[in-house]
């Protein structure tokens, strides 16, 4: 069975990552730390909802930023990416594993 240490914590990555827009952020970012007007640029939103979209992901904790002027860089929390990683390789490793279950309806 897989165990969560911190369920909250969980959910707050997978609500982060239910969303398309967010998870095109999250591939842009896995090459490399990006300023956010590239990432507006990149993926064609607007500055507001660029901003909605990367704050939803650094309160998940799957963000780290950095300013630099007058300018915001993102990048992915290695950390945070491999404990998601860890999880859903659990979880995954669970799946794989067939057990025989106690029958509650005969």
């Amino acid at each position: 069975m897989v165990r969560i240490k911190d369920a909250e914590r969980t959910a707050r990555w997978f609500r982060a990552l239910g969303d398309e827009t967010r998870l095109r952020i999250l591939e842009r970012l896995s090459d490399g730390e990006q300023c956010v007007c590239d990432l507006t640029d990149a993926l064609e939103a607007g500055q507001s909802l660029m901003s909605h979209h990367l704050k939803s992901l650094k309160d998940a904790g799957l963000l780290r930023d950095r300013r630099q002027g007058r300018w915001v860089y993102y990048s992915l929390d290695p950390a945070v990416i491999e404990d998601v990683k860890e999880w859903v390789a659990t979880l995954a490793e669970a799946a794989r594993v067939t057990r025989p279950t106690a029958r509650c309806c005969d």
